[in-house]
């Protein structure tokens, strides 16, 4: 009897494991009214977002000028700002509009992707802080260090180191247990909510996660504050107040996205396990997810001349 018993329940957990097939995302809030306006708020900066990045990435490949390592750079970063907003943004309106399914495949392929180009950016970020000390530290050799070959190795490295974290991540997903519970407490599948869903050991991914967060955020963080120190170790050496200002000006874009996207990254994955997935992570998840790629091409165009002469130039052809 007892061992029928044993049996039986071992049959419905199999049963209920595999006849699992979809999640349910909670969303951002249940006020009807909130939510339209927050639909037309999310829609207007999505079509603002992929306008924005199609349109550096453009000017790149159409304007000799910007033929240069800062703006491939550049480029790539609009890249995976395109990217990691295209994974989140549609499912974001699409649940707004009261749809708030979501397959287990496509959950483990938006976790998949998403983690791919949030691990992309920040080695992106990295990269170009390095080519910004070459250009102030050794303006003189500049050309014969940031070589196109050296360029897309970079970038190839960055792919690659990002689809193989990305992977990792991934595949110890997919050995968790969910049983009967499929509510997502997010509008998006991420690690930590699905985690909290999650009737099997969770200790080896969290460490997991933890790991891959903290490596590549010490990879990058550390590549940024050494190129920044090698800047700031030659405008001290720089006489002319002009000159110094011109520096601090042309760095000062990339220091703003660097401080607002690692600010955000801290906040959301460098914490203690224990805390739960509140509706204060949602805010700061927005803001990484649909904020910081809307916002990252206006505050690279805003205090770049080439680029507003690029675009003005542009538009006069088309015109």
């Amino acid at each position: 009897m007892l061992l029928q018993q044993t049996l039986a329940t071992e049959y419905l957990y199999i049963k209920n494991k595999t006849s699992f097939r979809h999640f349910i995302l909670l969303g951002l809030t249940s006020d009807t009214n909130l939510k339209l306006c927050l639909f037309f708020l999310f829609l207007f900066m999505y079509i603002l977002t992929v306008i924005e990045n199609i349109g550096i990435i453009t000017l790149f490949t159409t304007t000799p000028r910007l033929q240069t390592p800062m703006y491939f750079f550049l480029s790539h970063l609009s890249f995976s700002d395109l990217c990691y907003s295209s994974v989140i943004s549609p499912k974001l309106l699409d649940i707004l509009m009261e749809n708030q399914f979501i397959s287990y495949s496509g959950c483990i392929m938006q976790l998949f992707i998403f983690t791919i180009f949030g691990i992309l950016q920040c080695l992106i970020l990295s990269v170009m802080a390095y080519d910004r000390s070459v250009a102030v530290s050794k303006p003189l050799f500049y050309n014969l260090i940031m070589t196109d070959n050296v360029c897309k190795r970079l970038i190839a490295v960055c792919y690659t180191i990002a689809v193989l974290f990305s992977l990792l991540n991934t595949l110890y997903t997919l050995s968790l247990s969910f049983c009967n519970a499929i509510q997502i407490n997010h509008f998006y599948c991420d690690y930590i909510p699905l985690l909290q869903l999650a009737c099997s050991d969770t200790f080896t991914n969290l460490m997991v996660i933890f790991i891959t967060v903290s490596s590549i955020s010490s990879i990058s963080i550390g590549t940024i504050i050494m190129s920044y120190g090698y800047i700031i170790f030659t405008v001290f050496g720089i006489r002319s107040k002009q000159r110094r200002y011109k520096v601090f000006y042309t760095c000062s874009s990339h220091l703003t996205t660097v401080s607002i996207f690692y600010g955000t990254v801290f906040f959301m994955y460098i914490r203690p396990a224990s805390k739960y997935f509140t509706d204060e992570d949602k805010v700061v998840a927005v803001f990484y997810t649909v904020a910081i790629p809307f916002l990252n091409p206006i505050i690279y165009s805003m205090r770049n001349k080439d680029l507003q002469s690029a675009f003005n130039k542009n538009v006069g052809k088309w015109n």
